[in-house]
């Protein structure tokens, strides 16, 4: 196993962290001139080992950074179809496992909130972070006999969240090809996302709210949570004894049966949040769900949540009701409120984006349209890749001067991808009316 290198520091400066910035453009554009070099010489030449090296050139940088850099990557390694494999593979380490901080900065993290060092508070604590993330790494503590999580936020990861989305947009924009306007727009919900993320003592209140409002659900776990020591940079909840879901289907084969129960109760979770309390965990990557010695689905992490506004609920969750495609009135009015089409768009713009949001909504309800839906389905997800694909080489969509969608459902966009990509992984068959009031 190799050995994982700690950090000693994090820039934190502005000047520090834009010339890493700078030195990262730097890095790809020479990747760039290597490229068309050898593409001289031979034309047939793959983007390939372009997008390796541009990978792990920007991974590396933002490993270093940490905070809301490192997690755009993140979200963006969930997108498969918005990047090449390469830039996938390399960013989704951000999930669970950049490098780690090494101890004497986790000691002066304590020092500065608690005013003792992390063996003052507990009996144990690993001096080695046990997992480390985008926004902040984990170490293993015990305290009267009590296996426990602790979470260190990284240094300067809230103050910088604004500077470091701004410094991170060219480099979207070239390597990802998106549209700067809806860039702009996401990355304003990004940021208050991020900014929320960074608050430990929001997250705190919303893990305790959300874990005993679910708790009732059905072969789902939760830890308990320690007010007394935790604080706005430091979380402590019991540690859930299992595997995070990503490692363990690497290793480990479920049963049908119990790749069913499991995937059922991550549905149930996500559909209980989304139309009981109208808010819920946006954030569902691989990293953030433990699978359980006996089985069951462990939630771990609650720091980003979406709240959803209720005229907006109104307005995209009639997009799944099994007869919308049918009702042109009703879909259309959906698309101008939800400003998929505009009234100012030239005819033949009006229909070309009625077409792509038909099928884009035909695509991720069609789970919705029977009572079960089996996600152990190549042939769907081949599906909803091509089209993703398509989507991101649309010339309109690109070049658009206007955002196609509006904010609020950039995190629900994303917590059914990656709610349909985790039951896909799971080789899941749900019962996808429950809870679900349509």
């Amino acid at each position: 196993m190799a050995e994982i290198r700690e950090q000693g520091s994090i820039p934190v400066g502005k000047v520090q962290r834009a010339s890493k910035f700078i030195a990262t453009g730097a890095k790809i554009g020479g990747n760039y001139l290597k490229h068309y070099g050898k593409k001289l010489v031979n034309p047939d030449l793959s983007k390939d080992e372009l997008h390796a090296d541009n990978a792990s050139d920007i991974y590396n940088s933002l490993s270093q950074l940490k905070g809301s850099a490192l997690k755009v990557a993140q979200m963006l390694s969930m997108d498969k179809n918005l990047l090449p494999t390469a830039y996938q593979n390399q960013f989704a380490m951000a999930q669970y496992s950049a490098p780690p901080l090494s101890y004497p900065l986790v000691v002066r993290t304590f020092e500065k909130y608690f005013k003792k060092k992390p063996t003052d508070l507990f009996d144990t604590f690993s001096i080695s972070a046990r997992n480390a993330a985008s926004i902040g790494q984990v170490h293993e503590a015990t305290l009267q006999g009590k296996k426990l999580a602790v979470k260190i936020q990284y240094p300067g990861v809230g103050d910088s969240i604004k500077s470091d989305l701004a410094m991170v947009k060219p480099i979207a924009l070239r390597m990802f090809k998106l549209n700067a306007t809806e860039y702009d727009e996401f990355i304003q919900e990004v940021q208050a996302r991020m900014l929320e993320e960074a608050d430990y003592t929001l997250e705190l209140e919303r893990s305790m709210n959300l874990s005993r409002q679910c708790k009732e659900i059905a072969n789902l776990v939760f830890p308990g949570y320690y007010p007394d020591f935790s604080c706005e940079k430091v979380l402590t909840m019991d540690w859930l004894e299992g595997k995070p879901l990503g490692e363990f289907l690497k290793t480990e084969k479920l049963s049908k049966s119990d790749a069913n129960r499991i995937g059922q109760a991550m549905w149930d979770f996500y559909h209980y949040q989304i139309h009981q309390l109208k808010e819920l965990h946006a954030d569902p990557h691989p990293g953030n769900f433990i699978i359980t010695n006996n089985l069951k689905l462990g939630i771990i992490d609650f720091g980003c949540v979406k709240v959803i506004p209720e005229d907006f609920y109104q307005q995209y969750f009639q997009l799944l009701e099994r007869d919308i495609l049918q009702n042109k009135t009703k879909l259309e009015k959906a698309f101008y409120d939800l400003r998929f089409i505009y009234p100012d768009d030239a005819a033949k713009d009006k229909k070309f984006f009625v077409e792509v949001f038909s099928h884009l909504v035909e695509l991720l309800g069609r789970p919705f349209r029977s009572n079960e839906f089996d996600f152990d389905n190549d042939a769907y997800f081949a599906e909803v890749f091509k089209f993703g694909e398509e989507l991101s080489n649309m010339k309109e969509l690109r070049e658009s001067k206007k955002a196609r969608g509006v904010k609020h459902a950039i995190y629900i966009n994303r917590t059914y991808f990656g709610l349909y990509n985790l039951l896909f992984d799971l080789k899941a068959k749900v019962n996808t009316t429950s809870w679900v009031p349509f």
